[in-house]
């Protein structure tokens, strides 16, 4: 029998917010692309099918108790892995990457459906193995092995921004869960000997975009001409912005990129600071309504599960944002909900249907 209160407790201000990001993201597709003279089918009205993809996987999400996925949460890790294995050898190759597969027509990225997998996965791992005085250095193998594996199967597609992405995603969680004082330092200690061993690992382009991201200048109209049409984008928008179609680094075609990782640059330079710091509140909302849904949860699971996809939602704003304005090296990483792209968006809304099922059961044991 169906328990009306699901529909009672659905939260629909959420998903408004989710919505006012996507139509505002959408307006933005429009302006960036107007320019484009193409017979191909215009971006924003496939990013428009894709959010309405995306909201039909809100609400088949929304169907099931939650619950049930802790039970399946190994099972899909592994399975995933196994995607993983078989991008390494079979995959799609794409502007230098191979991060894709072919499955009955589509194609898949595996490292994005880890994001999911790793938040459910840890969240039955931390659930189940709480502690009141938080995870010795023992006691974090495990979750270090779960992120770790992907993590470096990710790297060598390669994917640095990804790879990244699920590191930041499983860190916020075990911070959640707590983690004792020495254990905090020594791995604190070893990620930042990892990093500096890392370096001789990365590949070429890697190591150049973190070089530009030191010193932009070194490479004017090369690897640094990203972040410096994207720095002058920002700050040519001003107080209040030059106006909707009227910037002139994007509607000039100066801005490359402008559709995917560097959509908030066109949105800054049009709207300007008042419109940037808009949007960023209306963001801000969005984490910390994930973060109240957790702290509303009436089991462990619930809350995990939402603080690893309000960590997800907010690594990536961080990290594109952080991108844009020359704060981090150029990545790759979305805008979540405002940059084009339909696996990023299916990502998302994925965990945005997530967020809705804790929610929305908070009230059935």
């Amino acid at each position: 029998m169906f328990d009306r209160r699901l529909i009672t407790h659905f939260d629909w201000t959420y998903l408004l917010l989710i919505l006012l990001v996507s139509g505002i993201g959408i307006a933005n597709l429009y302006s960036a692309t107007s320019s484009w003279t193409t017979a191909a089918q215009p971006v924003y009205l496939k990013q428009c099918y894709w959010l309405g993809l995306g909201l039909l996987i809100v609400f088949i999400v929304c169907l099931f108790d939650y619950r049930h996925l802790e039970y399946f949460s190994f099972p899909l890790y592994g399975g995933n892995l196994f995607l993983l294995l078989l991008v390494l050898f079979i995959g799609r190759t794409s502007m230098g990457a191979t991060r894709w597969i072919s499955l009955g027509g589509f194609n898949v990225q595996p490292s994005e459906i880890m994001k999911i997998v790793i938040i459910i996965t840890l969240a039955r791992y931390f659930s189940e193995k709480a502690r009141v005085i938080g995870f010795s250095l023992s006691e974090l193998i495990i979750p270090a092995l779960i992120l770790g594996v992907p993590a470096l199967m990710i790297m060598k597609q390669p994917d640095l921004g990804t790879a990244m992405l699920v590191l930041f995603i499983g860190g916020t969680m075990a911070l959640f869960a707590g983690v004792q004082r020495s254990a905090f330092l020594f791995v604190a200690a070893s990620g930042l000997l990892a990093a500096i061993g890392g370096w001789f690992l990365l590949h070429d382009y890697q190591k150049g975009r973190i070089l530009t991201f030191l010193n932009p200048e070194r490479d004017p109209l090369g690897a640094g001409y990203h972040i410096i049409q994207s720095k002058i984008a920002v700050g040519s928008g001003g107080l209040n912005g030059l106006g909707f179609m009227k910037g002139t680094q994007s509607q000039l075609s100066f801005l490359p990129e402008r559709h995917t990782d560097f959509a908030f640059s066109v949105f800054a330079e049009e709207w300007g600071l008042t419109g940037g710091l808009v949007l960023l509140a209306i963001y801000c909302l969005i984490v910390i309504w994930g973060l109240h849904i957790a702290l509303r949860s009436n089991d462990r699971f619930g809350m995990f599960l939402a603080v690893g996809v309000s960590a997800m939602l907010f690594w990536h704003i961080v990290v594109n944002l952080g991108m844009v304005i020359g704060l981090l090296p150029v990545v790759g990483v979305p805008l979540p909900l405002f940059s084009y792209g339909g696996t990023s968006m299916v990502t998302t809304m994925t965990g945005v249907g997530l967020l809705l099922n804790v929610s929305m059961r908070r009230f059935i044991f």
